[in-house]
């Protein structure tokens, strides 16, 4: 007999909250806003965070560009490794508990990231804020979001996404780039993880919730099910991660993701170098963090809304058309005005990719095992992106140039938008 993904609804009431019954609107929003600062407290981990401070670590730990290039490759693709185990864990977890644990996990990464006195050191702080910030952070802020909304979930990430651009994007690359110079890169990273433990643990143990199903609600907070009203619960496929995985339309995804996420992160890391190359100050490459931001804002938005009404396929084969004309972009950044325009193209694709990252597996794949889904997904995506950096890095030091890196690197997104076009939401044969 051939098995089917469930189509049963989650589950049924089993839980009490006395937040929730207070609240005078429906939860979700809160879940939203909590899961969007969860997304923002990632910087740390991120590239467009973590890339203010490769010159130092070059200066004050006498390392070469390429040797942190590698580093952070290494420690990126073993911090991956531990995605898929915390994809289940959130899957079989209160996410209010296990966002506490990743949130002080994540504090005392950052405190240990301003002790790094070696190459070793810094390498094993990349595993801990990759694994932790990029990874496990970012995945439960959005798995949490996904789980109340379904028929919005685009919107609503839309919504997410813009005070992600802005406040993380936007405003943490230059609030780092402003207090490096004031009180030191040691004191910063020291001062990140201090916000992590004080603030986003309590925030995520307090406002975070498993699905709205467990207590009494529906998602888009959408009426139960009654012969009174005749209004339906939502219906979706639950498909498991062993399941999903073996769909050509999984990978393709992750692939195309995948892709954008390694070329936009060596991009991101050598932000600064690129712009030198150039003859464009530091103080330009940081600046052009806003640009990127404000994009990353709208594109948010607007793909946000248009994916409840297009398919996926669409928005993630614009992105990935997108990644080429960036790639191609980087290598004649001769004017400020150019490389705003650079930014601004960066933060389109930033835009998509997080829109399709965000709501193709939630509503591919469903809800029911979505923590094991990403989770998978997030190691290839996190792997992907480790081995961006380290290319450009060794192209840098060994031809004293990027460029020719870039054109090549340039193909792989437009032969995976080929692909991307062919892309169709998977369905299960049916046995006869």
């Amino acid at each position: 007999m051939v098995q089917h993904p469930s189509t049963e609804p989650l589950a049924a009431a089993s839980q009490t909250s006395r937040l929730i019954r207070r609240t005078p609107f429906f939860y979700g929003w809160v879940v939203m806003m909590a899961g969007t600062f969860g997304l923002v407290m990632t910087s740390p981990g991120q590239t467009y965070g973590i890339s203010i401070f490769i010159e130092p670590f070059i200066a004050d730990l006498g390392l070469s560009r390429s040797e942190v290039s590698s580093f952070y490759t290494i420690g990126t693709l073993v911090g991956s490794l531990a995605l898929p185990y915390v994809g289940r864990q959130v899957d079989r977890h209160n996410p209010q508990w296990t966002v506490a644990v990743i949130s002080v996990l994540f504090g005392v990464s950052c405190l240990y990231m301003s002790l790094v006195q070696n190459g070793w050191m810094l390498l094993i702080g990349f595993v801990l804020v990759r694994m932790l910030g990029q990874g496990s952070l970012g995945l439960v802020s959005t798995y949490v979001i996904n789980q109340w909304w379904m028929r919005r979930r685009g919107t609503i990430n839309g919504i997410s996404g813009v005070a992600m651009a802005l406040l993380g994007v936007g405003a943490y690359p230059n609030l780092v780039n402003w207090l490096i110079p004031l009180v030191g890169w040691r004191a910063t990273y020291a001062g990140l993880g201090a916000v992590l433990l004080l603030v986003m643990a309590p925030v995520g143990a307090l406002l975070f919730r498993a699905r709205p199903e467990v207590y009494g609600l529906q998602p888009d907070g959408a009426a139960l099910r009654s012969s009174r009203t005749g209004r339906e619960e939502p219906v979706e496929e639950n498909w498991t991660a062993p399941e999903a995985t073996r769909t050509a339309a999984f990978w393709t995804i992750v692939l195309g993701l995948g892709s954008i996420a390694m070329l936009s992160t060596g991009l991101t890391f050598h932000m600064v170098s690129i712009f030198a190359d150039n003859a464009l100050p530091a103080t330009i490459a940081a600046a052009v963090f806003v640009p990127i931001a404000a994009t990353t804002a709208v594109m948010n938005l607007v793909s946000g809304v248009l994916v409840d009404r297009i398919p996926v396929r669409v928005v993630l084969v614009i992105a990935l058309l997108l990644q080429a004309l960036a790639l191609w972009m980087a290598q004649m950044l001769d004017n400020t005005v150019w490389a705003i325009v650079y930014g601004m193209v960066l933060g389109a694709l930033m835009g998509l990719m997080r829109t399709v990252s965000t709501v193709a597996l939630a509503s591919y794949f469903g809800r029911l095992h979505l923590g094991s889904i990403s989770g998978v997904a997030s190691t290839t995506l996190t792997a992907a992106s480790a081995l961006g950096p380290l290319p450009m890095g060794l192209a840098r030091d060994l031809l004293g140039s990027y460029n020719a890196t870039l054109s090549v690197l340039s193909l792989i997104p437009l032969l995976l938008a080929v692909v991307a076009l062919g892309m169709r939401k998977p369905v299960r044969r049916r046995a006869a």
